[in-house]
């Protein structure tokens, strides 16, 4: 085993340790009486340590993928055809979108508050059809795979 896997499994065997211990100590002050603070400081602790947790692993996970693609000249070659794809279809479904105000019940206490705007309609049209122009290519990708499996 390298150093560096060898490391990797310490910092991993400390992490497990320190989120055991924060576990059981939220689970041996849990208490009937919602208001007790100890109980409080405990989930804010736990629920404090989850989000580093998230945070490191969302962080680790985007420098990996992002180290990777720099280093390998073809994967970045196919991760920039990938963003390319999704800014065309994405710049389609805007083009498509419309900024008309849907009319349903309810729609005047979203037009008071200020909640529905036309460019709030444009970008949730926009969302809408990024996921239907997705998903006709996804089933029309599944049925050419089979299609061109059958004359294979």
């Amino acid at each position: 085993m390298s150093k560096l896997g060898r490391l990797m499994t310490i910092v991993l065997w400390v992490l497990l340790v320190v989120s055991a211990v924060l576990v059981v100590s939220l689970m041996a002050n849990i208490s009937e009486n919602e208001a007790d603070p100890t109980m409080g400081g405990w989930i804010d602790t736990n629920l404090t340590w989850a989000y580093i947790l998230f945070v490191a692993g969302a962080g680790i996970a985007i420098i990996a993928s992002l180290l990777h693609t720099f280093s390998d000249a073809a994967a970045a070659k196919r991760g920039l055809i990938s963003l390319v794809f999704m800014v065309v279809v994405v710049g389609l479904a805007y083009v498509l979108a419309s900024d008309a105000i849907p009319q349903f019940i309810g729609v005047d206490k979203y037009l008071a508050d200020g909640t529905l705007t036309p460019r709030v309609s444009k970008l949730i049209g926009t969302g809408l059809y990024t996921t239907y122009i997705m998903l006709f290519l996804a089933i029309l990708g599944i049925a050419s795979s089979s299609v061109i499996k059958l004359f294979k």
